[in-house]
């Protein structure tokens, strides 16, 4: 959202401090529902580590939203967008980036990034409760996960998408870690409803999910999953009018190395470097740290392959 339209709100929130409570909560709402509403200036921006440094205090306003106002799901719905992406943007990738120099750094990083995706899922499990109003929204989900999601429509999506990708991600950074991991399995059913709802969501980022979570389960045809996994990237590469270079990357990562295929993994790696990255503005951001992961994962390709 603009920066000019924020002022206003916060400087009106600000002034409520000893107004009626009435009043104030109209004010809290109404923060809430800008902040909740994802704009382009994120998008737009061509430097990752500046939307790092300055993410942090948005989401700690968030997060004080939420003990203001804590039946707004708009307000649950962006804690748990805005925690998994920190998470995994500024201190996942940055984790990877490091490590050969400084593994201790890179550990901690990790450990934060961890802590994020629990925060994420948290707040999208409160979410999800505000439509379920179960007393245990995970027991809920354990026992009945289709009867519990049939409700939710598409104005849930962001919410059930980014829930599902805040406990993925928890898991794939540290299997061990027991309250993520003992309920993996909801990760499919939220998953599966965001499908249903909206197989295109955030451009292709629906397949982009599968394209890894299919490479990552035990089991199966290792030829048939790659088949599949192209088959998705496909997908999410046409679903953003090929403007969306996570795909590519994620297909390189996950499939390409773990088949051994090195021409085919510089040739999309190569592909990824040569878009230009002005040529779609609203992916300026993401595609930018697409790029820095290709750069990484083409430095790294001795490491690689055998």
């Amino acid at each position: 959202m603009s920066v000019h339209r924020l002022f206003p709100l916060l400087a009106a929130l600000l002034a409520l401090g000893s107004t009626t409570g009435c009043v104030k909560s109209m004010a809290v709402n109404a923060l809430g529902d800008a902040l909740s509403s994802p704009g382009e200036a994120f998008g737009r921006d061509d430097d990752p580590d500046f939307i790092c440094e300055s993410s942090p205090f948005g989401l700690k306003t968030i997060e004080s939203l939420i003990e203001s106002a804590p039946d707004h799901m708009g307000l649950h719905t962006a804690a748990t967008r805005g925690f998994v992406q920190y998470g995994y943007a500024c201190l996942q990738l940055e984790a990877d980036r490091i490590e050969d120099d400084d593994f201790k750094g890179a550990r901690h990083l990790r450990k934060r990034a961890q802590g994020m995706y629990h925060r994420a899922v948290r707040y999208g499990l409160a979410g999800i409760n505000l439509e379920v109003e179960a007393k245990d929204v995970r027991a809920a989900l354990r026992e009945r996960p289709k009867k519990t999601l049939a409700d939710f429509e598409s104005e849930h999506v962001p919410l059930l998408y980014w829930t599902a990708m805040g406990w993925a991600a928890g898991v794939a950074l540290d299997k061990d870690d027991v309250e993520l991991a003992a309920d993996l399995g909801l990760v499919e059913h939220l998953m599966a409803r965001v499908a249903a709802l909206d197989p295109d969501y955030g451009e292709g980022a629906v397949h982009d999910f599968y394209l890894s979570w299919e490479m990552a389960q035990p089991g199966g045809d290792p030829k048939e999953k790659a088949k599949r996994a192209k088959a998705r990237m496909d997908q999410a590469f046409a679903a953003s009018n090929e403007e969306r270079l996570s795909p590519l990357v994620a297909y390189a990562e996950s499939v390409l190395v773990a088949t051994q295929d090195g021409a085919a993994f510089d040739a999309l790696l190569e592909q990824v470097l040569a878009f230009d990255l002005d040529a779609v503005p609203r992916h300026r951001l993401v595609n930018t740290l697409a790029q820095r992961r290709a750069r990484w994962l083409k430095n790294r390709k001795d490491d690689l392959f055998l």
